[in-house]
């Protein structure tokens, strides 16, 4: 195993490529503290723990080249492996019933903490339903919120182009293959600019094809990491509605756009219309329910980044904040005038991705407004 991977590294990556059922193993690693001790804790206590005698013969020979093939990828820098018991894990999605027992994670695992929304739907929408999913992805990463899909055509590669598109905009893409892989293939180039700018997210190790199980799979984790779901076209029987199906299940809220009754593609959203899903036209009537909930993730997030969790009063910022030279430079880059992120690089001398971060704990600490994707101190 490389020798800069952690530790534990090697053991998680055994538990993971036993498969089946994800309760046993997450029980073991919950009883014995870690991966290396659930393995050393031997077959009995594999079988008390409800493995079945598949996992357990797994547990006991794993397969060498997955073993090797997942170390390697591993190896390259922005490449994680988040355990269900580790800290990194989100919380939203700890939450859900048969939590994935560990996460893949190629780019910032932080933003798997940053409140956001799914945008789901069909994978042929019509024109106007792309671009409604466009507009409404776009919104949400101007108001702050990231934005979770699947990495499907249609739809969810609107939405996460359109958050791209946004400065300092946050996408993360739920898949179900391995991460060393793009499903489908032409989204290569995509799934690589949502690793640099977001994440990209799967609970299948390196070297795991695309099969139609793992797709519904993949959607109980894009509705869990999310406060809420929105459904932009979506026939009767399609994943959009499973994704619906499921962030109810796990509590979460559910909105659904209207179309036209002559569209087969609208068929699913008056469905959950009629089920008594919230209906809506326009973003901000997603944004609004969701931000007492979106101030609660943001104070798990705030801590997760290390700062303050109490506010430091109206700007200018507080003590915290001014015992850090960055946040003074980006104070000063600042004013009252809305500034796009690149004047901000410039101004401030800072990288985007360290001002993305800071800007995002002090919008939560109400020091700094997002206007447009342009940010100005808060009147």
């Amino acid at each position: 195993m490389p020798s800069d991977l952690p530790p534990d590294t090697d053991a998680l990556l055994h538990l993971v490529l036993a498969g089946g059922a994800p309760e046993p193993r997450q029980g073991l690693l919950t009883a014995h503290g870690s991966a290396d001790a659930a393995l050393r804790a031997g077959p009995t206590a594999w079988r008390v723990a409800g493995c079945s005698a598949e996992q357990r013969a797994r547990l006991l020979r794993p397969e060498p080249a997955s073993l090797a093939l997942g170390r390697q990828w591993l190896s390259a820098a922005g490449r994680h492996l988040l355990p269900i018991t580790g800290d990194d894990y989100p919380d939203l999605l700890r939450e859900i019933p048969r939590a994935p027992l560990a996460l893949f994670v190629h780019g910032d695992p932080s933003a798997l903490w940053h409140p956001g929304v799914a945008v789901v739907g069909s994978r042929t929408p019509s024109p106007s339903g792309g671009e409604l999913a466009a507009e409404f992805a776009a919104a949400f990463a101007r108001g702050g919120l990231a934005v979770f899909s699947g990495l499907a055509a249609g739809v969810d590669a609107r939405a996460h182009q359109a958050t791209l598109a946004v400065p300092g905009g946050r996408t993360v893409a739920v898949v179900a293959t391995g991460l060393d892989q793009s499903y489908p293939p032409r989204h290569a180039a995509l799934q690589a600019r949502i690793a640099e700018q977001g994440a990209v997210v799967s609970e299948y190790p390196p070297g795991t094809d695309a099969r139609p199980g793992q797709f519904p799979a993949r959607n109980r984790i894009v509705a869990g990491l999310s406060l809420g779901t929105v459904v932009i076209e979506a026939a009767l029987r399609s994943g959009a509605l499973i994704t619906a199906r499921l962030a109810a299940e796990a509590g979460r809220e559910v909105f659904a756009l209207p179309g036209s009754v002559r569209n087969p593609r609208a068929r699913g959203c008056h469905r959950l219309i009629r089920d008594g899903v919230r209906l809506v036209e326009h973003p901000d009537e997603v944004i609004e329910p969701l931000a007492a909930v979106a101030t609660r993730l943001g104070q798990a997030l705030r801590t997760r980044l290390g700062a303050p969790t109490e506010q430091a009063g109206p700007p200018p910022p507080g003590p915290s904040f001014r015992s850090d030279p960055d946040y003074q430079r980006l104070w000063r880059a600042l004013d009252e005038n809305p500034i796009p992120m690149d004047s901000l690089v410039l101004r401030s001398g800072l990288t985007a991705a360290r001002l993305s971060a800071m800007l995002q704990l002090m919008e939560l600490d109400g020091k700094v407004v997002a206007v447009h994707g342009c940010y100005c101190r808060k009147p």
